[in-house]
Formats: structure tokens, C-alpha cells, sequence
């Protein structure tokens, strides 16, 4: 049984539950429990884009941080405390993988889906072209976070390959990595939720 660290972001009405060191596996619940609950429910679709993720876990809570706006929203908020720590070699190449891998789920997922999606339970929710539009738009918003004004795909994982410093602008490398694969993983696994 393999023990993974979650940090849990938590506010009044939501809580984030996300795995430290696997970017992109984070999931939200009404309550610290639900959050939990779901991420570990998650772990079979993860593993679409980490497949060295150990079959057997244990989720260990390491971190607690208070949630705000966006985290009622729906979105991640924050980097916890371990996101400081310095980027090996080998840690870097691993995130950045992961991230790569969940943009081609996306664009697998997205291919195979219905140009109309079904719509949510009081007829809301975007299409297929209109997610993976709003996918690539707040990207460009996540890589200036990183110092990247091109909004490129490459010069990200690039520039995350090479990393090391930990903090190097507003987002440190690894919630960076975090943060984008979790909103890439999360629309597409809400287009293959709609599409059936």
C-alpha cells in the first residue's frame, strides 16, 4: 500500500482535495470528506495520464489551507507549503509529462466526443468546441503565472522541463504543473461524462 500526500483546500461550501506530487489529480466535494471520497474514486481515470500512479493507496492529509473565492467557484486556489521545495531533474521531466499526457486525453477525449454535449440538469454547460476553446484561453492566463507571454504549449513544458528554482514568478513550478492539468483533466472528463 502506497501512502500519497493530499493537501485539501477548504472553504465554507467547497474543498479541494489534491494529490502533492501527482499534477492534475485534484478533486472537489461540499465537504472535506466528499473531497476525499472523490479524489480517491478518481484514481482509475487518472491513471489514463499517470500510469506509474500505485494501484494500492492510502491518501495521508498533510496540509490544511483556507480556501477563497475561487475555490467556491470550482477552481484551485492556491499552492500548498510543498509546492516550495526545489524541482530534481527527474521531478521535473515526470510533471511535465503528466501535463503533456493530459492534453492528449483532452484532445482523444474531445475527438471521439459529440459537437453537442449534453446539457447540465437546468439545460447549462458548454459544448465540446467551446471547452476545449476555454481550455486553451485560461492556459494563457496559467503560463504568464509561470513568466510565459507567448501562451505556447511548448515553451511551457519546455521551460517546466528545465526547471529547478521552485518559485521562479507567481506560481511555483509544481502547482503550476498542478493547476494546469487539473483544469485540462477536469473539462475533459466533464466532455466524456456529457457525451454518453
Amino acid at each position: 500500500m502506497a501512502t500519497l500526500e493530499v493537501y485539501l483546500e477548504v472553504a465554507p461550501r467547497r474543498t479541494f482535495a489534491c494529490a502533492v506530487d501527482w499534477p492534475g489529480w485534484c478533486r472537489s466535494g461540499k465537504t472535506r470528506d466528499d473531497a476525499l471520497e472523490t479524489l480517491a474514486a478518481y484514481a482509475d481515470r487518472y491513471r489514463a495520464v499517470a500510469p506509474k500512479l500505485p494501484r494500492r493507496i492510502e491518501l495521508a492529509v498533510v496540509e490544511e489551507l483556507p480556501g477563497g473565492g475561487a475555490t467556491e467557484f470550482g477552481a484551485l486556489d492556491k499552492p500548498c507549503s510543498l509546492d516550495q521545495r526545489p524541482l530534481t531533474a527527474a521531478d521535473a521531466r515526470r510533471l511535465a509529462d503528466i501535463v503533456e499526457a493530459s492534453w492528449g486525453l483532452l484532445d482523444q477525449i474531445a475527438a471521439g466526443a459529440p459537437a453537442v454535449l449534453r446539457k447540465g440538469p437546468r439545460g447549462g454547460g458548454r459544448d465540446r468546441d467551446a471547452i476545449v476553446e476555454h481550455v486553451a484561453e485560461a492556459e494563457r492566463s496559467y503560463f504568464r503565472s509561470v513568466g510565459i507571454r507567448s501562451g505556447s504549449r511548448g515553451e511551457f513544458v519546455a521551460a517546466l522541463r528545465a526547471a529547478r528554482d521552485p518559485a521562479p514568478h507567481r506560481w511555483p513550478w509544481r502547482y503550476a504543473a498542478r493547476r494546469v492539468a487539473w483544469h485540462v483533466l477536469d473539462h475533459a472528463w466533464e466532455i466524456e461524462d456529457k457525451s454518453s
